[in-house]
């Protein structure tokens, strides 16, 4: 089973119920936090430091500068990248649960197949990112997200729906300015006071999410699913695309 873990196909998001987290295969490092330092040294443009499929988890790695490192398929369960900076880094089907990436930089990274349930992404910038990510369960408070690709990208879906899971999330002040969040899983997700302006919901899932003081202006809801979500003194819901086409409309709970 867990020889399936730097492998796993991009259809399987939601493995985590299948993998032992707790086994030393998820939980141990093989490498410091100094080893960490030396294959950044050592790296050049044309040779980012390369740490595909190292097991990372539980190491302090914060402040560091991971920029177009690649970690494709590394186990960081646990790691502590608060304030590092990975822009650009590869973070495809890399393990991240209950990792801090408390405000490191991310814009322009790729977390594609990445599993994240329950990380730490407070005030963490994910400008322009490819996130197509299992979050359940995690915290992005003040997360910047502004751009960032989400959602599911239909043309390049030969291994199954992929795009972001962001259930029982928490985006409380998240910026998601012109962000891809077509058909991604959002339900019981609390979007209070986000800027979710000019951003796409379009086939998204946001059943039981709590839509308090959000910026709508702009966003495309058409085909959104808002059935017992919460819409509670939205901001310019007037200016809002095809929220007449969003989904179970008369389930919508308006305070």
């Amino acid at each position: 089973m867990l020889a399936l873990a730097g492998t796993v196909p991009a259809a399987t998001q939601g493995i985590l119920q299948h993998v032992d987290i707790g086994s030393p295969e998820m939980t141990s490092a093989e490498m410091t936090r100094g080893d960490v330092e030396a294959a950044i040294a050592a790296a050049t443009a044309s040779r980012p430091a390369d740490f595909t499929g190292k097991k990372l988890s539980g190491l302090d790695l914060s402040r560091l500068d991971l920029s177009g490192a690649i970690l494709r398929a590394a186990r960081l369960n646990k790691t502590n990248l608060s304030d590092a900076k990975l822009d650009r880094a590869i973070l495809d089907q890399a393990w991240l649960v209950e990792a801090d990436l408390s405000r490191a930089s991310l814009k322009g990274a790729s977390a594609f197949a990445a599993q994240m349930q329950r990380a730490r992404l407070d005030g963490t910038d994910l400008s322009d990112a490819r996130v197509a990510a299992d979050l359940t369960g995690a915290r992005l408070v003040g997360a910047i997200l502004a751009g960032a690709k989400l959602g599911a990208d239909m043309k390049n879906q030969s291994m199954g729906l992929m795009r972001a899971v962001l259930r029982s999330s928490n985006l409380e002040c998240a910026i998601l300015h012109g962000a891809d969040l077509s058909r991604v899983d959002l339900e019981f997700a609390s979007l209070k006071n986000a800027d979710l302006s000019n951003a796409s919901l379009r086939g998204a899932a946001l059943g039981g999410a709590a839509l308090i003081g959000v910026i709508i202006v702009g966003t495309d809801f058409l085909g959104t699913d808002l059935a017992s979500a919460r819409l509670v003194a939205p901001i310019g819901l007037e200016a809002a695309k095809n929220f007449d086409k969003a989904l179970n409309l008369d389930r919508l709970l308006r305070e």
